[in-house]
């Protein structure tokens, strides 16, 4: 049985629990995608409340690999600066600093999500093939120039973000992006070295891992996420999911963070609490990877009986973090482990014996009076 605060390692990058902050879209990056005091207030509240480790949104590694204009980036030194701040202050209240590097493909250059619409019609986006993904534009079908280009820019990426001081970088390869757009057959219609059959169409992922592994140090953590089924007849299945993570894994991956979908429109999700956990479990028995799993997973029980069952070694959270971003120390209050998590000093008042009563009362009802 594997609990829920306990440490966990990967090389020389050791989290004070197994609880993630999953990568997800602010959409309020500075115009060229230099973060933001939101980006601080957003992630550093998330570490302070407890998370093992704390994960970027996606960070675009060129500027047409933007989500949208709003969108995080790396692909340039002027990035450095700005996130040095936000990977030290993450360390600095005990949560090891992670981001995700991605490049958008067919799907960049929107609006924030909250909108819809292209964001700016002269933005071409690059993609394997020339297949738009559902009413988005039509991409470019890259050149053999632009995927090795693409495959610098990550490792590049790679070389700034531990500059930075960023411990925990992951490679995008999910949701129907860039990385993604390769590997499924419904996206990816090449002849070439670079598409069809399995090797073809892994080949940028794997190129992209030994690149950069090449381009972090030893002791540094490196992860990526894949969507281990398109959910559409014909696409990217579970079965190679596994062997790809095996093939990662043998060129320095440490550990695989396993959702789903997002690449073709046509998607049919079975959702409901833990949905994709089969995916991650099928990972780490097929492939020998410590993987993280993630989606609809809300409740604490529900958290422990995961890594109980052996079906991943990390859990990581997302819109239950956007509700609730001292989710970790509520749960160590459920599951009775208050003394797994170090609070700060600062908050000691609230978690001392008055937080311990305090503790077995449901959220949102009145508290004892000091």
């Amino acid at each position: 049985m594997t609990d829920l605060f306990s440490l966990f390692t990967l090389r020389g990058v050791t989290l004070r629990n197994r609880i993630g902050v999953a990568p997800m879209c602010q959409y309020c990056a500075k115009p060229d995608g230099l973060p933001t005091d939101w980006h601080l207030a957003h992630l550093v509240s998330r570490a302070v409340g407890g998370a093992g480790v704390t994960i970027t949104e996606a960070t675009a590694v060129t500027p047409e690999g933007r989500i949208s204009p709003g969108d995080l980036g790396i692909w340039s030194d002027a990035h450095v600066g700005p996130h040095t701040r936000l990977a030290a202050a993450i360390a600095a209240v005990g949560s090891v600093p992670g981001i995700q590097i991605a490049h958008a493909g067919r799907k960049a250059s929107r609006l924030p999500a909250w909108q819809s619409g292209p964001a700016d019609p002269s933005w071409t986006c690059i993609a394997p093939s020339a297949e738009a993904f559902g009413d988005f534009a039509v991409p470019h079908a890259m050149t053999e120039a632009e995927i090795g280009a693409t495959i610098e820019a990550f490792a590049a990426a790679t070389r700034r973000a531990v500059q930075a001081g960023y411990r925990f970088i992951e490679i995008h390869a999910a949701h129907g992006y860039l990385m993604h757009q390769f590997l499924s057959p419904l996206s990816n219609r090449r002849n070439d070295g670079w598409g069809g059959d399995f090797d073809g169409r892994s080949r940028i992922v794997t190129e992209t891992a030994k690149a950069v592994r090449a381009a972090m140090p030893d002791d540094l953590a490196l992860a990526i996420r894949v969507s281990h089924t398109d959910w559409v007849e014909g696409g990217w299945t579970t079965e190679e999911t596994v062997e790809l993570s095996r093939r990662v894994k043998a060129l320095g991956v440490d550990l695989v963070d396993v959702s789903s979908g997002g690449l073709d429109a046509r998607q049919k999700i079975p959702m409901g609490p833990g949905y994709q956990v089969p995916g991650a479990a099928a990972v780490r028995e097929g492939a020998a990877v410590p993987v993280a799993a993630v989606g609809l997973i809300t409740e604490p029980g529900h958290a422990q009986e995961i890594l109980n069952e052996g079906k991943a070694d990390l859990i990581f959270l997302a819109r239950a973090l956007l509700r609730d971003p001292y989710w970790p120390l509520h749960a160590a209050a459920t599951l009775g482990r208050t003394e797994a998590l170090a609070i700060p000093p600062q908050y000691d008042r609230a978690w001392g014996t008055l937080g311990k009563v305090n503790m077995d009362l449901d959220i949102g009802q009145p508290q004892p009076a000091l």
